[in-house]
C-alpha cells in the first residue's frame, strides 16, 4: 500500500509538488515504453498431453478430439489437438524453483510498468478484456514462443475497485518454424486498493437476517432430515406406490395409511412459475423466482429457481437440484437451468440463424474450481489461491482468473458447437469477479452467419452472469466445415 504521502497517481517521495504536475510527469513515466517490443520468449516446454489432459479435467471439457488418440485420429484433424483457448498458457511463465522469474523490461516491456505502478501503491490487479485469434491448430510437439508488445497506458482512471491505470498489451505467437499460431490483446488495470467505490465494509452495517425456516412436524420431519442428507425425498405409498407432495397424513389414490418415501433424481422442468416483487424481505436475494417444478418422477414441488433472470425463463425449461444451506441445521431445496449435455456430433451452420440461443448452462463457483483452474494455465498469482492476498489487494476473497473465464466460456460453446467446430477468435470483457460460492449462468445467441471459401464463419455473442452483476460478455467466431488448409 502506498505511503500516505504519496500524492494520488503519484509517486512517493512526492508530498508537495503540484499534482498535476505529478500526474502528468507519472503517465509520462509510465509511457515510455509504449510501442516497445520485447525479446521473443520462447515456452520452456512444447505442447503436450498431459497438460492439455489436465487443463480439460480442470475445465470439465469432454472433447475427445483433445484427449481421445482414437476418436481424435479418426477426426478432422488426424490427431490430438490443443484447444484453442489455451494459447495463452503454453507461454505463461508459471514457477522457477519455487517463485516467479524475473523478466527484464526488454525482454516484456510491461514488466516496468507493472512496477512503477506497484512501486507507486498500485498493487491491485485484474484483467478486465482479452481478445485471441487463433491462426493455427497446436499438436503436442509444437514449441510455442510469444514476442509482446506495449499498446497502452492510460491516464489515471477511477473504477469500481479503486483509481488505477490500464495496462494494454499484445502478444504475437509463433511455432518452432516460425508460423504464425495466434495472437492476444490483453487489457489489466493496476489499481490502489482501498480507494473504490465499494470502499471498506461499514462494521456497523446489520447482520443480514437467515431465511424463515420451515414448519416442522412429526409428519415432514423425514423430508427435511432428507434435505439436510442431500435427498429429495417424495413420500410414496407403500401399498399401491403412489408419490405425492405435500406430504400427506394417507394416500391420495389408495387411502392406505402405510407410507414411505423414495429419492427423487433431481431432475425436472419448469411448470409455471411467478416473480414476488413487493414487500421484499432482506433475508431473500432478488428478484425471486417461485417456481412450480415437475420432477421426472412425475410430482410437483414448489421451489426457488436461481440462477437464472425472470426474463430467461419458459415453460419446461430443463432444470437440476442443488442445496442451499441457510443456517447450521437447515437445508432447503433449490432449482436452477441444467447443465446442458456435450454433443457427440457438429452443428451444421445451414440450421443456424439469427437469434438461435444456446442453451443456459449453470457454473457453481467454489474454491476447488477456481484454483484447479489457475494452476491448470499455470497461473500462480496469489489472488487465485491465497484469500488473505486477495483480501490486501482490493478483492473480498479470491476470484477466477481470465484464462479460465475464456475456458469455460469456450467449453460450454464447444459442447453446444459440437466436437469437430473451429475457431477464428473470442474477445472477452470482464466485469464482476467470480468468487467462490457464487454461481454463474452462461448464456448466448448466434448473431451472425456468413459464408466464405467453402466453410461457414458463425459469430455468437454469450454472456455470464452471476450475483454481482455481468462477470464476462463478447462473442465468438466459429467456423463451421474444413478448415483452411494452412490452419489445419
Amino acid at each position: 500500500v502506498a505511503d500516505s504521502d504519496t500524492p494520488l497517481g503519484g509517486r512517493p517521495g512526492s508530498a508537495g509538488v503540484n499534482p498535476g504536475e505529478e500526474k502528468a510527469e507519472f503517465l509520462a513515466a509510465l509511457c515510455a515504453q509504449v510501442g516497445a517490443t520485447g525479446k521473443p520468449w520462447t515456452a520452456r516446454d512444447p505442447v503436450s498431453e498431459p497438460v492439455i489432459r489436465a487443463w480439460c479435467d480442470a475445465m470439465a471439457d469432454g472433447n475427445p478430439l483433445y484427449t481421445s488418440p482414437d476418436r481424435a485420429a479418426a477426426g478432422p484433424y488426424g490427431g490430438i489437438v490443443a484447444p484453442p483457448a489455451m494459447l495463452q498458457v503454453w507461454t505463461m511463465v508459471g514457477l522457477h524453483l519455487g517463485g516467479p522469474p524475473e523478466r527484464a523490461v526488454e525482454d516484456t516491456p510491461s514488466a516496468g510498468v507493472y512496477q512503477l505502478l506497484d512501486d507507486a501503491g498500485f498493487v491491485g490487479v485484474v484483467a478486465t478484456n482479452a481478445t485471441y485469434s487463433y491462426d493455427r491448430l497446436l499438436r503436442p510437439g509444437h514449441l510455442l514462443t510469444g514476442t509482446q508488445t506495449l499498446a497502452e497506458v492510460s491516464e489515471e482512471k477511477s473504477t469500481g475497485l479503486g483509481v488505477g491505470h490500464f495496462v494494454t498489451t499484445e502478444t504475437l505467437y509463433t511455432d518452432q518454424d516460425g508460423n504464425r499460431v495466434g495472437s492476444m490483446t490483453l487489457r489489466i488495470l493496476k489499481f490502489r486498493p482501498g480507494t473504490g467505490r465499494q470502499g471498506p465494509e461499514d462494521d456497523t452495517a446489520e447482520e443480514r437476517p437467515v431465511r424463515p425456516r420451515p414448519a416442522t412436524n412429526r409428519s415432514t420431519d423425514w423430508f427435511w432430515d432428507g434435505c439436510r442428507a442431500g435427498q429429495l425425498r417424495i413420500q410414496a405409498c407403500d401399498n399401491c406406490g403412489h408419490l405425492q407432495h405435500p406430504p400427506a397424513v394417507r394416500c391420495l389414490s389408495c387411502g392406505g395409511v402405510d407410507l414411505g418415501h423414495t429419492v427423487a433424481s433431481g431432475r425436472g422442468t419448469l411448470y409455471s412459475w411467478a416473480v414476488p416483487h413487493y414487500p421484499q424481505a432482506p433475508a431473500f436475494d432478488y428478484p425471486l423466482v417461485v417456481g412450480l417444478v415437475e420432477l421426472e418422477e412425475g410430482v410437483r414441488l414448489v421451489s426457488n429457481v436461481t440462477g437464472v433472470r425472470p426474463d430467461q425463463l419458459n415453460v419446461d425449461m430443463p432444470l437440476e437440484l442443488h442445496w442451499l444451506d441457510t443456517d447450521d441445521d437447515t437445508t432447503l431445496h433449490q432449482f436452477r437451468p441444467a447443465a446442458p449435455r456435450r454433443r457427440d456430433s457438429t452443428l451444421a451452420a445451414g440450421d443456424l440463424e439469427v437469434g438461435h440461443r444456446l442453451p443456459l448452462s449453470p457454473v457453481p463457483i467454489d474454491t476447488l474450481l477456481i484454483v484447479s483452474t489457475a494452476l491448470a494455465t499455470r497461473d500462480f498469482q496469489d489472488v487465485h489461491h491465497d484469500p488473505d492476498a486477495a483480501r490486501a489487494k482490493g478483492t473480498p476473497d479470491i476470484f477466477m482468473n481470465i484464462l479460465t473465464s475464456c475456458g469455460i466460456v469456450s467449453r460450454w460453446i464447444g459442447d453446444w458447437a459440437g466436437p469437430d467446430v473451429g475457431w477464428q477468435s473470442i474477445d472477452l470483457r470482464l466485469g464482476a469477479p467470480n468468487h467462490p460460492g457464487d454461481t454463474m449462468t452462461l448464456s448466448g445467441s448466434v448473431t451472425a452467419v456468413k459464408s466464405t471459401d467453402g466453410h461457414d464463419l458463425v459469430t455468437v455473442g454469450f454472456e455470464g452472469a452471476n450475483s454481482l452483476g455481468t462477470h464476462v460478455s463478447g462473442t465468438a467466431e466459429l467456423v463451421f466445415g474444413d478448415l483452411p488448409g494452412d490452419r489445419a
